[in-house]
């Protein structure tokens, strides 16, 4: 399976890189005792590292936030992904507790500042194309109750049959990840401004934790 990017979005967004790896035979449950208590330490460090005020001027943040705005999506209402979970620590309120696989990597996405996604390999089919939405597109996000009818600005990702997420911001319900799942797609997605060092370094985290706590092999 590979991901192609677009023509026209390439273009748009000279220095857009993204990373895809895959994790083969992850065991996914609702929760581990293990996990929970490696959490507490994630947020003891970013309560540690962080405030408020200071995540406004960290510059991986701001790099997003610049992203946001240049396909439609207001980043004062939409945060991305490692500041809103931050945020979310900051605020004394609970992180979201999906399944351990979901769990996993967004505490990667916290300890590295980058967006992550993840896939069931087995909902996706051909392969993944990153381009611009069509307007009238229709997207379900997980969580959602109905689909939203997208502008036409937005970076979009699909397979060859469907909308899989919003880029980087929201994944499609039709490729979550389950209880099921036991093949995923890692998508580390970088915007202009971040290399792909910063990228790989966030896959070997994300790689790290997911096999920590769910097991499967990387390739």
């Amino acid at each position: 399976m590979v991901l192609s990017i677009s023509s026209d979005v390439k273009a748009h967004f000279l220095e857009l890189q993204v990373l895809t790896r895959y994790v083969k035979g992850v065991k996914v449950e609702r929760e581990s005792a293990e996990l929970e208590k490696f959490r507490e330490q994630i947020v003891q460090q970013v309560k540690a590292s962080y405030t408020l005020e200071s995540l406004k001027e960290v510059p991986l943040f701001r790099t997003y936030r610049n992203f946001f705005w240049r396909v439609g999506i207001d980043p004062t209402k939409i945060r991305p992904a490692a500041e809103a979970l931050i945020r979310r620590i900051l605020a004394d309120k609970p992180l979201p507790k999906i399944n351990t696989v979901v769990d996993a990597y967004n505490l990667a996405s916290i300890k590295t500042g980058i967006a992550l996604a993840a896939f069931d390999e087995g909902k996706l089919t051909g392969n993944l194309l990153m381009r611009f939405a069509k307007k009238g597109e229709k997207f379900l996000g997980i969580g959602m109750e109905k689909p939203m009818e997208l502008e036409g600005v937005e970076v979009v990702i699909s397979d060859e049959e469907k909308l899989v997420a919003i880029y980087p911001y929201r994944d499609a319900d039709c490729s979550k990840v389950s209880d099921e799942t036991r093949d995923i797609l890692l998508l580390m997605c970088g915007v202009p401004g971040i290399g792909e060092e910063i990228l790989q370094k966030a896959a070997d985290v994300a790689i790290e934790y997911i096999t920590r706590f769910c097991g499967g092999d990387a390739l």
